[in-house]
């Protein structure tokens, strides 16, 4: 005998991930897929709708990380969880660098699992976080053990989205630009960047990155 579905609320800027992870999870007992969402914006906007209408709640939300020019999912992560009666968030990506594991913790994040887990792993997550549980896959929990252990810097995803375009060869025009935001933004998380890892230029703070394990694409 299975309990009550789970209603899970999918959020990823790939409309074939989408509809993966919908085949997926229809397949599994106790999970129903509710909804989907392209970026953080529209995933409040469902949330909001469905309490307004009054619908049931979304027990589990499906979080990626980086979804192009739309809200990211730290950011909407921390404003899911700030909700009255808020689901869990369960971040699922392809991305494991200590920053973004720390980042959508602090954001509130109920797990942390990686896309490469296998439907079984990814079904008992839910279930977890559906119940509150901290889900931790293990090599994201040992990046963050080891993170904590050696008091190490850590970047916000937006100071390591527009590092690793200045690691491309980027300036900060070119920067600004491809991100929608100011030239003067661009320069402010430079100098964000610069003190926390202790640097006073471009190369410097790319190689200390690197170093640090702060990057996810390579030089």
């Amino acid at each position: 005998m299975t309990g009550p579905m789970i209603r899970v609320l999918l959020v990823d800027d790939h409309p074939v991930v989408r509809r993966g992870m919908r085949a997926l999870l229809e397949e599994l007992p106790e999970l129903e897929p509710v909804g989907e969402a392209a970026d953080g914006a529209a995933a409040l906007r469902f949330l909001a709708e469905a309490a307004q209408a009054g619908a049931d709640r979304v027990d589990v939300v499906l979080m990626d990380l980086q979804m192009g020019a739309g809200m990211h999912g730290v950011e909407a992560t921390r404003r899911i969880t700030a909700l009255p009666d808020p689901p869990s968030v369960l971040i699922l990506t392809t991305y494991s660098t200590d920053g973004d594991i720390l980042a959508a913790v602090e954001a509130g994040a109920t797990g942390y699992l990686l896309k490469d887990a296998p439907p079984e792993e990814l079904a008992a997550a839910i279930r977890a976080a559906s119940r509150g549980e901290t889900v931790l896959a293990p090599p994201v929990a040992a990046r963050l053990l080891g993170r904590v252990r050696s008091g190490g810097p850590t970047l916000s995803p937006r100071e390591t989205e527009i590092l690793e375009l200045v690691a491309e060869g980027l300036a900060n025009r070119q920067i600004s630009r491809r991100l929608f935001i100011s030239e003067a933004t661009v320069k402010t998380h430079l100098v964000h960047v610069y003190d926390k890892l202790g640097v006073d230029s471009r190369t410097a703070a790319i190689a200390a990155a690197h170093q640090g394990g702060l990057l996810r694409r390579s030089r």
